[in-house]
């Protein structure tokens, strides 16, 4: 077998796991071939640990393959069942030390602070320390959820010793992201709390390196997808064009679901367009036992890939009304910018976290949380608002969100070739 002469580690949640964060390593994936990487993997969890968790999973026998070039490892348990979760971790990382032991010059990737980032720096620690000199590049991206959750978490219960192994595990890295402006900003006033109550100095850290990189879209998959496409997808779901609103995300409360079932209720525009709701997560199964009274509303829950942007192109009005919880925050939103790109009706959201980032000025907006604006702004789109005016909101939401296609977000996130050759 020929040696690779550059190689791309992603540690992620991929795929089948709902979350866009997936799609971002799939899409850098794919860009990384292009890109001069010709090993390119994927360190991820096994399928039976995904389910285990109770993650949300897309249809394991309609995943979209990747290129060739594209591995995608999910490294078994390490040890028996007395360590459920280091088991894994412990696989995770034996496994990259495997391939830093090659000295295969390497860029190494992670998603999700914790556990993926801990992972990639464990491995390279003992790499070193194992005399293998390792010829590798780490780059730590937080995405939402790191801070919204996991960070923010601590600080709520108090738990400065776990924020500050969270901080020093990030700022370990060669090179540390933020998914967002907001993101961003959130880094660093959660470093001053820490720096307040500790006495370190991770804030001016965090300031000085902390850079943003969007999520990465495969823009060619959204843009002007085949009307034949779109009306057959549609009159398999029993659909037509412009005759559903369409909610395409992660079933939690934070995204708004229980806010735009309520409104739905009290929409006027509801005896024209029905509400589709595609996708799974923890609030599925109340949502569902709330409309079950309401035969305007469908529940979708095997939408994959190749369908989403289908349905997209063909709704009346996107509605994301995301709002902040204690748990999560929208930092950036990426289906919004995915229907940006794939047309259709108007959007409508809110700007919590991010989704100013996102949308621009190329969306509807509504204040988080207020039931009652939110029917009458989804009327306003759906039965109000002219033709001329959709039209233009569709061509500035589509030109904001090519910005954000994978291509460029690749070549701003990785280093370019001639530091890559000081790697090697």
């Amino acid at each position: 077998m020929t040696k690779p002469s550059r190689r791309l580690v992603i540690a992620v949640r991929a795929d089948p796991v709902i979350c866009g964060h997936s799609g971002e390593a799939r899409n850098l994936a794919e860009v990384a071939l292009t890109r001069g990487y010709d090993d390119v993997r994927l360190l991820t969890w096994p399928v039976p640990a995904l389910h285990a968790a109770g993650l949300p999973l897309k249809p394991l026998d309609r995943l979209l393959p990747y290129s060739p070039g594209i591995t995608v490892e999910r490294p078994e348990a390490v040890g028996d069942y007395r360590v459920p979760d280091g088991r894994y971790i412990a696989g995770l990382t034996g496994r990259l030390v495997e391939l830093l032991a090659e000295r295969v010059p390497t860029t190494c990737l992670s998603m999700y602070l914790v556990p993926h980032t801990t992972v990639v720096t464990d491995a390279v620690a003992a790499a070193r320390a194992a005399g293998y000199a390792p010829r590798v590049h780490t780059v730590a991206k937080a995405v939402g959820s790191d801070v919204t959750n996991v960070i923010k978490s601590c600080l709520r219960e108090g738990r400065f010793g776990a924020a500050t192994v969270l901080f020093t595990t990030f700022l370990a890295n060669d090179e540390v992201v933020a998914v967002s402006e907001y993101t961003r900003d959130e880094i660093v006033a959660s470093a001053e709390q820490v720096d307040a109550h500790c006495g370190t100095r991770f804030a001016q850290e965090c300031r000085r390196r902390v850079t943003v990189s969007y999520p990465p879209i495969d823009a060619s998959a959204f843009l002007d997808p085949d009307p034949e496409a779109v009306d057959a997808a549609l009159a398999r779901r029993g659909l037509a064009r412009g005759g559903y609103i369409l909610f395409l995300s992660r079933v939690a409360r934070a995204k708004g679901i229980y806010d735009l079932v309520i409104a739905y209720g009290q929409m006027r525009c509801r005896d024209d367009v029905r509400l589709i709701v595609a996708g799974t997560g923890p609030a599925l199964e109340h949502v569902q036992a709330m409309a079950k009274e309401d035969d305007r509303i469908t529940f979708l829950t095997d939408v994959d890939d190749r369908e989403k942007p289908l349905l997209m192109a063909g709704c009346a009005a996107y509605v994301l009304p995301t709002k902040p919880e204690p748990d999560f925050v929208e930092t950036f939103g990426i289906a919004l910018a995915e229907k940006m790109l794939a047309g259709g009706g108007p959007i409508v959201t809110t700007l919590t976290g991010g989704t100013g980032e996102a949308v621009g000025d190329a969306a509807v907006l509504v204040e988080p949380g207020d039931v009652v604006a939110l029917a009458e702004t989804v009327d306003r789109v759906v039965l109000d608002m002219p033709a001329a005016q959709k039209a233009e909101l569709e061509k500035r939401a589509r030109a904001r969100a090519l910005h954000f296609d994978r291509g460029a977000v690749f070549d701003g996130l990785f280093p370019a070739p001639e530091r890559l050759a000081a790697i090697g």
